[in-house]
Formats: structure tokens, C-alpha cells, sequence
């Protein structure tokens, strides 16, 4: 999981800085690295470890020249997370072409041992984009310089499509002067394009999410379709090319916890979407007979719309009992438990008068590990809770995702392998309910009737794409392999 964003402006105009802004709004999809690449004839790249707010300073911003630019904010799913891995990523020859992802290849271990070595292609670094790049490009190549615009974007998502397997969007610049961004056959990635006019014209926007657009002033113009490229020539109309066409399976995690609230996937708020999820968890939490609680707390801060409408439901008060350090970063996507254990505690801090002698439903988006639970448990006793019930609104998570969450590896999740409850006895709670897999999809599709199937492959090991478990089994094998 990253984030990205892509801006064709109005020529003449500095676009950068407005990117800069549009990025800290991307910053929850990756807190390890950021990099911005703009162009004015030339391409101009700043990119390092570290969040935006500390990586671009006035001199950056004043470098960036160019009204056409493109940001991405990294999670490390692929790679070391080394500085040479951040994005963007861009190439001077046989074409100019800069590119940024959010996803994953699930052909990426034999990509970077077969197919590049025998193509003579040495990697500059361990980021799977660069996969893409190369086969983008060599599609490309294989066009005509007097081929429509269209014919030869069409052929080099094309060639990307064959080579690069898995769950991916893309956003990206050509030296002529154009932006370009793709989707995954499976739409498992979502991306969205966005519009902004004014007097003197009208701009558009690529992204992850489409939160990124609120803060910069643009409009939500429409969702890519799965397989679907997108071409913007600055001061025209973009061209939208269909160039796959396989069922859409949009990822259902993005809505669960990933993306933030005030964004749109697919036509679905996600805000709506967790309200959605906490009124059928309070539904089957009457229907499961579960024990009386006497007041709801949300762990903040993805569960919060769920946990306020699952108390609606319940008759219940909801409570905020645990205060949020801004200054922590999202604990799911720190790079080891270690890390992680180390946050959670520094993170939330209760308040006891929220807690003290009663018995106190406490709700999450999910359960992964088990060991953040645990711990917030632990605190809520420490607090004075005479009971703990737990919620969670999602199911249990039981599979690796091969797609770009760096979800813990098989062995690792609790709920794996146990029943909900020994789960519920291996985290300390009372009493625990996970929300339904089909409560789950339902609440979703009921944004959008046009989408009939997610992904759910974390929750059932079932994958849109033929070689995620291969790719799960090579990718834990490299793993092993570093590790010894």
C-alpha cells in the first residue's frame, strides 16, 4: 500500500507545491519514504526516506519546476526500504517516462531473478515499479513515433499488463509532455481522476485516493475502470482506452481501514461504508447473543465511524476513552513488531473515567497479530473496566495478502488455525464478535450496486489473480532466505 499523485496543469504554471499539499493529505498510505518528480522539458526528482513534511523544503519546491508532476508517499511491501527504492522512478532512454505506483507484482521474484537478467536489464533498486517502467517503455518501443497517442499508451499499458502480474495503479509523465495513469485488470487498486477549471482552463489529476483532490481544489471526475489507461494532454480533454477487460475486484480492505473517511473508492464513501459495517456488527451482535455493554469506546482511529453507529444501533453512549499522540505513526504499517509494540503503548492513552467499573465494548477495524489487542485490552483494565468486549469490523484475518499489504506472514495471525474463541482468550477479552464475511461484502456493495465481488483474499485465501499463492510462497521463501 502507498500513495500517489499526479497533476497536469496549466502550462506556465509551477504545479509542485500544490502537489506537496495533496501528498501530506496521501501520508496515512505510507509514512517511509516520499518523492515528488516534476516536469518542465527536463525532469526534476526529489525523493528520500522520511515523511513529506521532512523531505521538501523551499529550495525543493523552487526546483521543481513544471506543470506537470507527479508525488508518491511509500510503504514498504517489496524491497528493504532502502532510499533507492523510494518513488518516483523515471528513465531518459528509449523514451523519457516517469512513473509511481500503489500495489504490488505478484511475478516480481521472477521478474528480478529471470526475465530482467536475461533482457540484460540491471535494477537500480528493489521497488517492483521499476518492473513496470521498463515493460511500459519496452511497449512503447515498439510503436511508431507517428502512432495516436492513444494506439501507442494503449500498446505500452498493454506490454506492462502482460509482464507485470498483480495488483496495481499507476500514475505517470512522458517527456513529450504528457501525464498518463492505469489500473490493474482487476481494479484491485483503486484510482481515481480528478478536474479542477478555473478562468483560464481546466486541469486533471490522478490518484490513489481521492481525498488528495479535497485539499488542492479539485473534483472528483470519475474512478478508473479496472484494465482502464487514462491520457492528458495538458489544455485538452483526457483520453480514456480500455485496454483489459476481466472482473473487477476492488480491494474491500481499503474501505476497512486503509483510506481515510473523506475519500471515495469506486463511487463508495468510506466514511458511509463504516457506518455501514458498525450498524450490521450491532445487528449480529444482538443476534449472536452477546453479553450488555454500557458503553462503546472506538480504538481511533479507522474504527470510529463504526464503533459511533454500532452504538446508535445498540442504544448504547459512545465514549472516546483513549486520546490519540498525533505524533505516532499508523502502528499497522510500522515495519516490525517491535516497532509496533513499542507504539501502541505510547499511542493511546486511556481516560479512566471512561472505563472505571463498567463493562465496556471496545471496537477495531481488525485483528491482525493479535498483540495490539492484547495490549489495548490490558490498558483498558488497567484503566478500571470491570468487563472487556471487543468488536471487530471486519472478519478474521487468516491469509497473507500478496497485493501490497504487508500483512504478517501465515504463522502469524491469531485468528489462523483458532477458533473466535481462542482468539478471544488469546487477546484477554470477555467476550469478542468479528463482523461476517458476508455482512461485510454487503455493507460495501450497498455503496455501489455496480460492484459484485471484492477481494477478500486476507480473509479467505481466495485471490482474483492466478499466481498470488505462488508469489506468497516465493516471496516467503526470499524472506527466509534474508533472514538467514
Amino acid at each position: 500500500m502507498c500513495g500517489f499523485l499526479g497533476i497536469a496543469g496549466l502550462i506556465g504554471r509551477d504545479i509542485a507545491p500544490e502537489l506537496y499539499e495533496g501528498l501530506i493529505a496521501l501520508q496515512h498510505r505510507g509514512q517511509d519514504a516520499a518523492g515528488m518528480l516534476s516536469f518542465d522539458g527536463m525532469f526534476h526528482l526529489r525523493k528520500q526516506n522520511g515523511m513529506v513534511r521532512d523531505i521538501f523544503r523551499s529550495r525543493d519546491m523552487q526546483r521543481l519546476k513544471g506543470h506537470l508532476a507527479i508525488g508518491h508517499v511509500r510503504y514498504p511491501t517489496v524491497g528493504v526500504g532502502a532510499e533507492e527504492d523510494a518513488q518516483p522512478f523515471y528513465m531518459n532512454y528509449p523514451f523519457g517516462v516517469a512513473m509511481a505506483h500503489n500495489g504490488n507484482l505478484t511475478n516480481w521474484v521472477d521478474l528480478k531473478a529471470n526475465k530482467f537478467p536475461q533482457d540484460n536489464i540491471c535494477l537500480e533498486s528493489s521497488c517492483d515499479v521499476e518492473a513496470i517502467l521498463y515493460a511500459f517503455a519496452q511497449g512503447l518501443q515498439r510503436t511508431i513515433g507517428s502512432d495516436p497517442l492513444a494506439n501507442r499508451i494503449h500498446a505500452a499499458v498493454k506490454a506492462a499488463f502482460k509482464s507485470a502480474k498483480g495488483a496495481y495503479s499507476v500514475c505517470g509523465i512522458l517527456s513529450e509532455g504528457v501525464m498518463f495513469g492505469f489500473r490493474d485488470p482487476s481494479g484491485i487498486k483503486p484510482c481515481i481522476v480528478g478536474r479542477r477549471e478555473s478562468e483560464e482552463g481546466v486541469e486533471w489529476a490522478v490518484a490513489s485516493e481521492s481525498v488528495a483532490f479535497d485539499v488542492i481544489g479539485f473534483d472528483r471526475y470519475r474512478d478508473l475502470n479496472n484494465g482502464e489507461a487514462v491520457v492528458v494532454v495538458p489544455g485538452e480533454e483526457p483520453i480514456f482506452i480500455q485496454v483489459a477487460d476481466q472482473k473487477h475486484t476492488p480491494c474491500i480492505f481499503e474501505l476497512v481501514y486503509f483510506s481515510r473517511p473523506d475519500s471515495f473508492l469506486d463511487k463508495i464513501s468510506v466514511y458511509k461504508s463504516r457506518r455501514r459495517f458498525g450498524e450490521a456488527l450491532a445487528q449480529q451482535w444482538r443476534d449472536s447473543g452477546a453479553p450488555e455493554a454500557d458503553v462503546v469506546i472506538p480504538i481511533p482511529d479507522s474504527a470510529r465511524d463504526a464503533a459511533l453507529s454500532m452504538a446508535e444501533a445498540l442504544g448504547l453512549p459512545y465514549r472516546e476513552g483513549f486520546t490519540k499522540n498525533r505524533y505516532v505513526g499508523r502502528t499497522f504499517i510500522m515495519p516490525n513488531q517491535e516497532a509496533r509494540q513499542r507504539s501502541i503503548r505510547r499511542k493511546l492513552n486511556p481516560i479512566p473515567l471512561e472505563f472505571r467499573g463498567k463493562n465496556v465494548l471496545l471496537v477495531d477495524d481488525s485483528i491482525v497479530r493479535g498483540n495490539t489487542s492484547r495490549k489495548i485490552i490490558e490498558v483498558a483494565r488497567k484503566a478500571g473496566a470491570a468487563n472487556v468486549y471487543f468488536a471487530s469490523t471486519s472478519p478474521p484475518l487468516t491469509a497473507p495478502c500478496p497485493y501490497g499489504i504487508d500483512m504478517a506472514t501465515e504463522k502469524d495471525f491469531i485468528a489462523r488455525g483458532r477458533t473466535i474463541e481462542e482468539v478471544r482468550d488469546e487477546i484477554g477479552a470477555d467476550h469478542l464478535v468479528y463482523l461476517e464475511l458476508d455482512r461485510m461484502i454487503n455493507s460495501g456493495k450497498a455503496g455501489n450496486e455496480e460492484i459484485s465481488e471484492f477481494c477478500t483474499g486476507c480473509f479467505t485465501g481466495c485471490y482474483p489473480t492466478d499466481d498470488a499463492e505462488e508469489h506468497l510462497a516465493a516471496l516467503s521463501a526470499e524472506r527466509a532466505a534474508a533472514r538467514n
